[in-house]
């Protein structure tokens, strides 16, 4: 289990997170919603890495953890796919899954194996891309954002944080987006789902975390809440 333990961070007068906590288990979909400036971005780039908080802190099964940087998060597991997806659009898709991690023999590139795990990857998650080879900038929006979740898998990751996956993707798009979601959680993943769209929500998660003015103000089981009572969790009218 992974969690994110009575966190608090302050910008200068605003008080983005006050003592928000976070649970998050293997094989899992936590989808964690609440308005613009409710502290979703906030609470992720410090699960992430990106910045530190003021207090409390990140956990994994039970012991504190120490993720001063990105690159302390990966090490212990976390993987996150931004809304920017950050793919370089002049590379193929097999660059772009092993950008930073090439596979390197006696200093050369091993091009062959790196395009047989891509392809062992992507048929493992059902990805379909005919040919992986071409630049991601030909790909459609569905097919980028299944590169980009693909590549977080790269280093066996055990949670997968996705910062609104579905965001300007037409309708098949977004279930082929789901549905590779749903596989994530076949993989026994934790995955921490971020989106304002409750349809995507309540379609693929098995619980709702939500964050209101910085603070925890509600948690559902998905398949017993009703859409109204997760809305009114998100505006106050439940408080």
């Amino acid at each position: 289990m992974i969690s994110a333990k009575d966190v608090s961070k302050r910008y200068g007068a605003v008080q983005a997170l006050q003592d928000v906590s976070l649970d998050l288990h293997p094989g899992e979909v936590v989808a964690l919603v609440g308005d613009n400036g409710a502290g979703k971005s906030t609470l992720v780039k410090v699960i992430a890495g990106v910045i530190g908080p003021d207090s409390g802190g990140v956990a994994i099964d039970g012991e504190p953890a120490h993720i001063g940087d990105p690159h302390d998060a990966q090490r212990l597991g976390i993987s996150t796919v931004y809304q920017d997806l950050a793919l370089c659009e002049n590379l193929d898709v097999v660059a772009n899954l092993f950008l930073g991690s090439e596979l390197r023999k006696r200093s050369v590139l091993s091009h062959i194996r790196m395009e047989r795990s891509a392809r062992d990857l992507l048929t493992s998650l059902d990805v379909r891309i005919r040919d992986i080879r071409v630049p991601v900038a030909m790909l459609s929006g569905g097919q980028r954002q299944s590169v980009a979740i693909a590549r977080a898998l790269i280093g066996e990751p055990r949670l997968v944080i996705l910062d609104e996956p579905t965001a300007a993707l037409g309708v098949e798009q977004t279930a082929q987006v789901l549905d590779l979601i749903r596989r994530l959680r076949e993989r026994g993943l934790a995955v921490l789902l971020i989106s304002h769209n409750l349809a995507d929500v309540r379609a693929v998660s098995d619980r709702v975390v939500v964050l209101r003015l910085g603070r925890n103000a509600g948690e559902f089981r998905t398949a017993d809440a009703t859409q109204e009572s997760i809305v009114a969790a998100i505006t106050g009218a439940a408080a």
